[in-house]
């Protein structure tokens, strides 16, 4: 099922299409739009997608929201290997049961009760779904995570989230899950559908959009890049010499490399040590700022003592504030914007930065 935004539940059960009762199912239970309950009635909608999806005999789908069962009865008909639903509603699943109660095709049918962002997912080729959109985001970097990596997705999703995800550099809607996204799979929008195609109709159109993992997936740390990608894009229209200037940047990468610096010294001082797990080095991190807070108890250095010590700290940081430079300079990256740049681009420079000791998680 599709949705729009999270309303709140109205008085009196139903918080579908207008009216006194709101949109309900044949045997009277009412559609929630707070689970983004938006049932896909366009039969010959239906069927594109499952066109779209290119499936094989052997695949085992994976369905998100099947809400009534509309797309999952047509991908049963596709004659693939199995169907596992994931719903949360149980009175959706008592209604999917149902409808598939004493019908051959109910043999290669899996109903999961639950909610698939919390639950532990069943192995699948493909995932086929018209989900809540609600829980968008979360979902597709779920997908994306899971293990063993599946063929493709083909998702429904609200039309404005979609175009995030395909977004190229310098559209105006390309952003860090634009980015996020295409680092890990690759992103074709397939359909545009009208908000009159389900029922109740939700506020906003939707757009099918087909998700393949890479593989091999690019050989850079997930969390090192998303702390790059963060930073550069909090403000996406600055050049990345203005970001790498802010006072708050430059304190956190320098405290970031002073950790990773100890951390390198003490892994070459005592040989069989395991290595510490990003973690680790956060938690240590934390540790560093609570002792530099501890060291200021210490009321009896003279004037002198602490003027040289500030001297020191400034001259510290100006230096580092110049290594910062030098790599965006070293890169051609001073003067360039982060609505600009390409994954290609992002990852040069995050290389850049970690063979200089800067790191971002």
């Amino acid at each position: 099922m599709a949705g729009g935004k999270i309303q709140k539940k109205r008085h009196g059960g139903g918080a579908g299409g207008g009216g006194g009762g709101g949109a309900r199912l044949q045997g009277g239970i009412p559609f929630e739009k707070s689970k983004g309950q938006h049932i896909l009635r366009n039969p010959a909608l239906v069927d594109s997608i499952v066109e779209k999806a290119g499936l094989k005999p052997t695949d085992t789908v994976l369905e998100i929201g099947p809400g009534t069962g509309n797309l999952t009865k047509r991908l049963l008909q596709a004659g693939v290997k199995a169907v596992v639903a994931v719903e949360l509603d149980p009175r959706m699943v008592l209604e999917l049961n149902r409808r598939f109660q004493g019908d051959p095709l109910a043999s290669r049918l899996k109903v999961i009760q639950g909610d698939v962002l919390k639950c532990d997912l069943p192995y699948f080729d493909i995932c086929v779904a018209n989900i809540p959109y609600q829980i968008s985001s979360p979902l597709t970097f779920k997908l994306l995570s899971h293990r063993p990596i599946f063929r493709c997705a083909v998702i429904m999703f609200q039309r404005e989230f979609a175009m995030r995800l395909v977004a190229q550099p310098g559209d105006s809607l390309y952003c860090r899950l634009s980015v996020n996204v295409q680092l890990l799979s690759r992103v074709s929008h397939l359909l545009k559908v009208g908000r009159n195609n389900f029922r109740p109709p939700p506020k906003v159109d939707s757009s099918v959009v087909r998700i393949e993992p890479r593989k091999p997936l690019p050989p850079v740390s997930f969390k090192e890049w998303d702390g790059l990608v963060r930073l550069c894009f909090n403000r996406k229209n600055k050049t990345l010499g203005a970001i790498f200037k802010q006072k708050r940047v430059l304190e956190l990468l320098e405290k970031n490399y002073k950790t990773m610096q100890s951390l390198q010294l003490t892994s070459d001082a005592e040989k069989g040590e395991e290595k510490m797990s990003p973690d680790d080095v956060a938690l240590l991190s934390s540790m560093v700022d609570d002792m530099n807070m501890e060291s200021g108890y210490e009321n009896d250095d003279d004037d002198e003592m602490e003027m040289d010590d500030a001297d020191m700290v400034a001259e510290s940081r100006a230096c580092f504030k110049e290594k910062i430079m030098g790599i965006l300079q070293q890169g051609d990256f001073a003067e360039k914007r982060a609505s600009k740049l390409s994954q290609v681009d992002f990852l040069y420079l995050l290389s850049l930065f970690n063979k200089a000791g800067i790191h971002f998680s």
